[in-house]
């Protein structure tokens, strides 16, 4: 056990002691071994304590343990909480003179500082309970003289001061104390106070950074369970808001100005502009003034209750690196004679007062009284309080003064229900009412649950944590008049609204760090435009991402999209990938490729019905009727079918055209290549009937070629029937071939009946090309076997070129390869059969004789 601790809590010892002493009558007395004597004291019936901390700083003893360590000592003075405690000797000073609240009786109070520290404050609490004056006390005697306490500042204070007091049972009302963990009413039962939960404050800077798309923070809490309960709160508020932590800070308790200077070092590095702060005025004044020294700037400070109103950083001083400042305070209020209470307070009127004389010290620079040792220049007597002395002085919108206002009436309002109870009345029967010599603490905490009251407008009770009503104003640093900082409101936050309605702002009325209008960006990375997504980076928070374009097919039309969202089936992404456009839909239509074959087909027609009509014309030539003039007739009539039907596979695919295209190009090509079969064998059978013993033309004559004929393309109309029949084409959207774009194309039905219907072609053209190349020598001038082969060959040719162009043409283009393949094959077969024959007739009619054509003189 240290010798600092011993000397903190050796009241508590001393009443240990007396409490465990023999109880036999001895000559032995109780006394402290050390003194620590109240700032102010008054004396009443009733008796109340404040802790206030008039000290922002210690100076810890040396802690060798060979001699006795002497008292922390308090440094830094605070006027802003010395108003604070001026504030609650002039409501006791009020009460007391009222005639309506605790008539006949009066309230005395002690204070104490705690120099914002939690062992200080301890020790505040066990000096309080021993009685009026120290050494006046009868110690270890009696149950403690003081009914309730008024106190503390700092959540870290209150938590200490609390547990002390919770086995005497003695109420405790803070006035400034936020942090959540005192609401847990099993550890803090005698715990009350007139500041909002911290629960509600980080609920509001949560909703503060997302109402300014602040996403990329740094946390600085102080060393205290208030820092500590304030930050895990406000993490668990922005958990699945999108606003990450870029580092979480902490200054020490007693402040290490190389551990400060590291964590400015942190915040300079960090790419996070916005600094939310949870500490106290105590820490943030050294923290601040190393911050000014380094002259770090363009940083947006979001400060919590405990330092946000704070006037010591009120100076002009301040404004280039705090200015802009946005937090959460305390709500004002209005006390009434505050202002000509303060200016009674002087070393004049309180010459043995040494924190009157360090006010002086503070406020002038100057010692007021020459007994007061201070390395300051003597006063002259002639200073007065001026406005300029913002820290003691504003009273203009009091707002932790106006706490211990209300906490002070708060006790006054509950001991006069309690001296007021009447018997057989009060939910507390026999247990709550008191008699006016004998009111125990837990008594008065009894009515302190159920106390409620109007002061200055506003309603104060307390729920059954022992909180008060949840309201802040928010607070801007801005620049003033003479270029000092002034609290501006510009808004506030309601917790009694309904959800998303609590803060109400005046965005117009912000000024920024920097003295400027635009808010700040604070984000780790820019945000995703609409067309691309997140993709978090390995390793690091979900606020620092790089933006990855959406894949084709999918879009994102809003900002920072987690992910793409994929089109529907019939559509598309467009080119920036924000918005699902249909699909373009694709077949053979009249483009420019369309018109191009439809010429083709309809001028091979239009070729093939001229070579029909001079065929007719010269119908009693040699020429035409040694070539089998009917069986002419029938393969041109076919080609022109041929080339007509190759029209069927331009224009949208329907059910009808889809059954039409493939069936009547089967049909007709069975047809012509059936006619070119039936002259093959004619050819065949004119040019071998010479020989001795041949009679095969008997048995091809012209029943018999249009036998062969029919029977061949009836073949093939049986082969299309079953098709129709069994499984027809149709029309089909085909996605596959390209995803951007939907392919309108006739699906075959049955991939076996097609290849079937282009097999029996093909055997058909393969059985003419045998029999034709086995002719190709016979004697003639005009050998019709050899262009029969010729065309075969070409035909051959195109339909096997046809099928891996067919298979590998993607959407339109695999009808255009069949189209073209009809077209190709049709003009193959005109040309090699006819061609020969109509520049004779036109050209050399001369030639067209029985006698040339048979190779005779």
């Amino acid at each position: 056990m240290t010798p600092l601790f011993l000397i903190l809590v050796k009241p508590l010892f001393v009443l240990i002691h007396g409490a465990c002493a023999d109880p036999a009558p001895l000559v032995k007395v109780c006394s402290l071994q050390s003194s620590f004597e109240p700032g102010f004291v008054a004396a009443g019936d009733y008796i109340i304590g404040g802790i206030f901390p008039l000290h922002y700083n210690q100076e810890m003893p040396d802690l060798n343990s060979t001699y006795r360590p002497p008292a922390v000592k308090c440094n830094g003075f605070d006027p802003r909480a010395f108003r604070w405690a001026q504030t609650m000797r002039l409501a006791v000073e009020e009460i007391n003179q009222s005639k309506k609240l605790l008539s006949n009786h009066t309230l005395g109070y002690k204070i104490f500082d705690s120099c914002a520290y939690p062992l200080t404050g301890q020790r505040a609490a066990l000096a309080m309970m021993n009685g009026l004056a120290e050494a006046e006390s009868p110690m270890c005697h009696g149950a403690s003289p003081l009914l309730a306490i008024i106190g503390e500042s700092g959540s870290a204070q209150s938590i200490v001061v609390s547990r002390i007091l919770q086995p005497f049972r003695i109420p405790m009302i803070s006035y400034f104390s936020s942090c959540a963990c005192l609401s847990d009413r099993r550890k803090y039962p005698t715990f009350f106070r007139v500041i909002p939960n911290d629960d509600y404050q980080v609920k509001a800077i949560a909703q503060l950074l997302l109402r300014f798309h602040w996403t990329w923070v740094g946390l600085v809490r102080g060393d205290h369970e208030y820092g500590r309960f304030a930050v895990q709160g406000l993490l668990r508020e922005l958990k699945g808001t999108g606003v990450c932590v870029a580092y979480q800070e902490m200054i020490p308790l007693l402040y290490n100005r190389q551990r400060a200077l590291a964590i400015m070092q942190v915040m300079q590095d960090s790419g996070a502009k916005v600094v939310v702060v949870f500490s106290a005025e105590g820490e943030m004044t050294p923290f601040l003034k190393d911050y000014m020294m380094l002259n770090i700037t363009g940083i947006q400070w979001v400060a919590s209750e405990a330092w946000v109103t704070a006037s010591v950083f009120a100076g002009r001083e301040f404004y280039p690196y705090l200015g802009g400042t946005i937090g959460f305070g305390i709500r004002q209020g209005h006390i009434r004679g505050l202002r000509s209470y303060l200016e009674t307070v002087d070393p004049q009127t309180y010459p043995s007062n040494t924190l009157v004389q360090e006010l002086w010290g503070a406020l002038y620079g100057c010692s007021p009284s020459h007994s007061f040792y201070s390395p300051l220049p003597p006063c002259s007597g002639q200073e007065s309080l001026l406005a300029q002395h913002s820290g003691y002085m504003n009273t203009s919108s009091p707002r932790v003064a106006y706490n211990v206002y209300k906490a002070v009436y708060a006790i006054a309002h509950s001991l006069n229900n309690l001296l007021g109870c009447q018997e057989h009345s009060g939910p507390f029967y026999n247990k709550s009412c008191a008699q006016i010599n004998d009111i125990q603490p837990w008594q008065l905490q009894h009515y302190l649950q159920e106390v409620a009251f109007n002061i200055g407008g506003e309603e104060v009770n307390f729920d059954l944590k022992g909180d008060s009503i949840p309201y802040y104003d928010i607070i801007n640093w801005q620049r003033g008049p003479g270029g000092n900082i002034e609290f501006v409101n510009i808004g506030l936050f309601d917790g009694t609204k309904a959800a998303g309605m609590e803060l109400v702002i005046e965005e117009k009325k912000i000024v920024w760090a920097g003295h400027q209008s635009e808010v700040l960006v604070s984000i780790c990375s820019a945000s995703c435009h609409p067309g691309s997504r997140k993709a978090v980076r390995r390793g690091e928070p979900v606020c620092c991402f790089d933006c990855v374009p959406c894949d084709t097919g999918k879009i994102s039309n809003q900002t920072d999209a987690i992910d793409c969202t994929v089109c529907p089936e019939d559509f598309w992404s467009n080119t920036d990938r924000t918005l699902c456009i249909p699909k373009k839909v694709e077949f053979l239509t009249y483009d420019s490729l369309g018109i191009a074959l439809t010429a083709i087909a309809v001028v091979g027609a239009c070729i093939t019905i001229a070579v029909l009509a001079v065929f007719l014309h010269n119908r009693n030539t040699a020429i035409v009727r040694l070539n089998n003039s009917e069986l002419s007739f029938f393969i041109l009539l076919s080609l022109t079918l041929c080339f007509l039907c190759a029209l069927v596979f331009i224009g949208e695919p329907t059910p009808w055209s889809c059954m039409l295209r493939h069936t009547a190009f089967s049909i007709t090509f069975s047809l012509c290549i059936s006619c070119i079969l039936g002259k093959t064998l004619v050819v065949l059978a004119v040019f071998t009937s010479t020989r001795p013993g041949n009679n095969l033309m008997k048995w091809l004559g012209p029943m018999q070629q249009r036998a062969i004929i029919s029977t061949c393309t009836l073949v093939q109309v049986i082969i299309c029937a079953a098709w129709l029949i069994d499984a027809p084409p149709f029309p089909s959207r085909n996605t596959l071939y390209e995803h951007s774009m939907i392919v309108l194309e006739c699906s075959v039905g049955s991939s076996l009946a097609f290849w079937c219907v282009l097999g029996y072609i093909g055997l058909l053209a393969c059985m003419c090309f045998i029999l034709a190349f086995l002719a190709r020598k016979l004697p003639g001038n005009f050998n019709e076997a050899k262009y029969i082969t010729f065309s075969m060959l070409i035909f051959c040719a195109v339909w096997l070129a046809f099928i891996p162009a067919y298979i590998s043409s993607p959407g339109k283009y695999a009808d255009a390869v069949e189209t073209f393949a009809i077209l190709a094959s049709s003009f193959g077969l005109l040309f090699c059969l006819f061609a020969p024959k109509c520049f004779i007739i036109v050209l050399q009619p001369e030639k067209n004789t029985k006698q040339h054509l048979m190779g005779k003189k």
